[in-house]
C-alpha cells in the first residue's frame, strides 16, 4: 500500500497543476499585446516613413499624392463592410490578411512603378487597411478584458494600459522610420536612386519580419452563434451586414464620439501633408523632414505610454482629451497669427512636439472610449472609427493641393472646436444617462 501511495507521489507533479494552467492563460493576454504591438511597430516604419516621402518619390503627375488619397479613400469605403469580413475571417487570419496590403506598397516601389500598377494597389491597400485596424482594435480589446477578467482588474484601467503600451509603440514607428530614413537618404530627403532603392529594401525586410512575428499571435475567435446561424443564407447575412454597419450610428454615444474620429484623421493629414510642407520644409529644407517627424514621434509615443497608465474611466478619458485637444489648438493659433518662413528650428521642434503628444492622447483615449462603451459589437465600433478617420485623411490628401495653408488651419481650429464641444457634451451626460438611450 505504501508502495503504490508512493508511486502516486511520484506521477503527480508530471500531470500541470490549475495553478499553472491559470498563471499561464494570465500571461498569454499580456503576451498577446507585445507582439501585437512589435509587429505594428517593424510593419509601420516602414509603411509610416514611405507615406511621408511618398510625394517626394513619385512626383509624376501627382502619383505619390494622388495614391495615398486613393489608399485613405477605399479605407474609408471599405471599412464599412470589415466587420462582418473580420468575423467571417477570424482573428489572425484578418490581421494576417490585412498585412499583405501594405507589403505590397512597400514591394512595388522596388520596380518602375506607373499610375496602371500603383492605383490598383493603393485600392487593395485601403482594403487590406481597413481589415487590420478593425481587427486590431478589436483583438486588443478582447485581450485586455480576457486580461483583466482573470486577474480581477479593473477592465476599464486595464483598457487603457494595453492600449498605452500598443500606441506607444507604434508612435515609436514614426520615431524610428525617419530617423532610418534621416541615416540613408543623406543627400536630401529624396537621395540618389540607389539610397532610395536600398531605403525601400530595408522597410520590405522590416515589413517581412513583422508579418512572421504575427504568426505567433493566439486566436481570439468570439464569433457570436446567431451571426454563425445567419451566415447560412444570403438574406440573413445582407441582414446582419446592415445591422453592422447602421446600429451603431443609432447610438448616441456614437454621434458624439465621430466628430472626434474623424478631427483625429484630419490632425494626422495635417501633420503629414501640410506641416512638413509648408511648416518644416521652408525653414529645414527637404533634409529636415525627417528629422522634424521624428520629434513628432517621439513625444507621440511617450504621450501614448503615459496617457494609456492615466486611463481609468470616463473622468480620466475626459481630462487626458482636453489636454491633447489644447495643445494642438495652440499650435493652429501660432501658426495662423505667428507664422513666417524664418521661424527658427526650435520652433518648429516644439510645435512636432505638441503635435505629437496631442496625436498621442487622441489615439489612446478614443480606443479605450469604444472598448469602454460598445463591448457587444466591437467589431462595428472600430470600423466606425476607421471609416471617418481614413474618410477625413483622404479628404486632406484630395484638397491639400488647393487651399492655402491660412485655410487649412481655419478648418482645423474649427474642427477641433466641434470635436471636443461634443466630446464634453458626451461627458457631461455620462456613461449612464447616454446609455439609457442605446437602441
Amino acid at each position: 500500500m505504501e508502495s503504490l501511495d508512493s508511486h502516486n507521489d511520484i506521477e503527480k507533479p508530471l500531470l500541470p497543476s490549475d495553478d499553472s494552467l491559470v498563471l499561464t492563460q494570465k500571461s498569454t493576454h499580456a503576451r498577446d499585446v507585445h507582439i501585437l504591438s512589435f509587429s505594428f511597430l517593424l510593419i509601420f516604419l516602414a509603411f509610416g516613413a514611405a507615406q511621408n516621402l511618398e510625394s517626394s518619390v513619385n512626383t509624376d503627375k501627382g502619383l505619390g499624392t494622388t495614391s495615398l488619397g486613393i489608399v485613405y479613400l477605399s479605407f474609408a469605403l471599405f471599412s464599412l463592410v470589415a466587420s462582418p469580413v473580420v468575423r467571417a475571417l477570424g482573428s489572425k487570419t484578418a490581421l494576417m490578411l490585412g498585412t499583405t496590403g501594405y507589403w505590397l506598397f512597400i514591394a512595388v516601389h522596388l520596380i518602375k512603378h506607373t499610375w496602371y500598377i500603383m492605383y490598383p494597389i493603393s485600392l487593395y491597400l485601403g482594403f487590406a487597411s481597413s481589415i487590420i485596424w478593425v481587427e486590431q482594435g478589436t483583438y486588443l480589446t478582447s485581450a485586455a478584458r480576457s486580461h483583466a477578467r482573470d486577474n480581477n482588474l479593473h477592465e476599464g484601467t486595464t483598457i487603457g494600459n494595453f492600449n498605452g503600451e500598443f500606441w506607444g509603440m507604434f508612435a515609436c514607428r514614426q520615431f524610428v522610420g525617419n530617423l532610418l530614413s534621416l541615416a540613408i537618404l543623406r543627400d536630401g530627403s529624396e537621395g540618389t536612386p540607389g539610397q532610395t532603392k536600398f531605403l525601400y529594401a530595408v522597410f520590405l525586410c522590416s515589413m517581412t519580419l513583422g508579418i512572421i512575428l504575427m504568426c505567433f499571435l493566439n486566436n481570439r475567435d468570439y464569433v457570436e452563434k446567431d451571426y454563425q446561424d445567419s451566415s447560412r443564407n444570403f438574406y440573413a447575412s445582407l441582414t446582419s451586414f446592415l445591422k453592422a454597419v447602421i446600429t451603431p450610428l443609432f447610438d448616441v454615444r456614437m454621434l458624439l464620439i465621430i466628430p472626434l474620429m474623424a478631427y483625429t484623421g484630419l490632425q494626422q493629414a495635417f501633420v503629414w501633408a501640410e506641416f512638413t510642407k509648408y511648416v518644416v520644409t521652408p525653414t529645414l529644407g527637404m533634409s529636415g523632414v525627417g528629422g522634424a517627424m521624428a520629434v513628432y514621434g517621439f513625444f507621440d509615443a511617450i504621450c501614448s505610454l503615459v496617457a494609456g497608465r492615466l486611463t481609468s474611466g470616463l473622468k480620466s478619458i475626459s481630462l487626458i482629451v482636453s489636454g491633447g485637444a489644447l495643445l494642438q489648438a495652440i499650435v493652429f493659433v501660432w501658426l495662423l497669427l505667428n507664422f513666417s518662413r524664418s521661424s527658427g528650428v526650435i520652433s518648429i521642434v516644439i510645435m512636432a512636439a505638441l503635435l505629437g503628444i496631442g496625436d498621442g492622447a487622441f489615439n489612446t483615449q478614443i480606443s479605450a472610449l469604444l472598448g469602454i462603451f460598445f463591448k457587444r459589437d466591437t467589431e462595428g465600433a472600430f470600423a466606425q472609427l476607421k471609416v471617418w478617420q481614413s474618410g477625413a485623411v483622404a479628404v486632406i490628401f484630395f484638397v491639400s493641393p488647393y487651399i492655402s495653408l491660412e485655410a487649412m488651419l481655419v478648418v482645423m481650429l474649427t474642427g477641433v472646436c466641434i470635436a471636443y464641444g461634443t466630446f464634453v457634451y458626451l461627458f457631461l451626460q455620462g456613461e449612464e444617462a447616454v446609455s439609457s438611450s442605446r437602441l
